[in-house]
């Protein structure tokens, strides 16, 4: 913060996140043919292909590939995230358990959490590397509206 209590930028949200694999075809087939991320930023001099996630890029850099010299070494014995949360839409929750079936993807977790947009169904699996990915459902209000109303705002 700045002397006079304020911060001199606002946020927007997340702009990216970059997930160090070691297996770009699995990566790519995962998030692009998987969850349906859509092809963005190409860099195949340094082993990473970005991909768009809604408004935002999920960053795949292949720590195998001679060109990713310069990509951060993970933790010894662990991951350094949590989990990445991608905000999905309006879903039928039998239709997305059998579309993950179909590609071997396990639910390790379902719940009703909250996050930035409200409160929701949130389904939890992981990546082909370990990483916990939570497919979270639009809020749901306790009127069993998905969205808030102007006036409540």
């Amino acid at each position: 913060m700045t002397e006079n209590g304020t911060i001199p930028f606002s946020l927007l949200g997340f702009d990216h996140i970059v997930f160090l694999i070691d297996d770009m075809p699995a990566a790519l087939h995962f998030y692009g043919t998987i969850l349906g991320c859509q092809p963005g930023y190409s860099y195949p001099a340094i082993g990473m292909e970005q991909l768009w996630c809604g408004n935002s890029l999920l960053v795949l850099w292949d720590v195998t590939h001679p060109g990713a010299a310069g990509a951060s070494p993970r933790l010894a014995g662990g991951r350094n995230i949590d989990h990445l949360c991608i905000a999905i839409g309006p879903f039928d929750a039998s239709r997305l358990k059998q579309h993950l079936a179909q590609h071997g993807i396990a639910i390790v977790h379902e719940g009703f959490h909250g996050g930035a947009r409200g409160e929701g169904c949130a389904i939890y699996i992981l990546d082909p590397f370990g990483n916990k990915i939570e497919l979270k459902g639009p809020a749901v209000y306790d009127d069993g509206r998905t969205i808030r109303l102007k006036e409540q705002q």
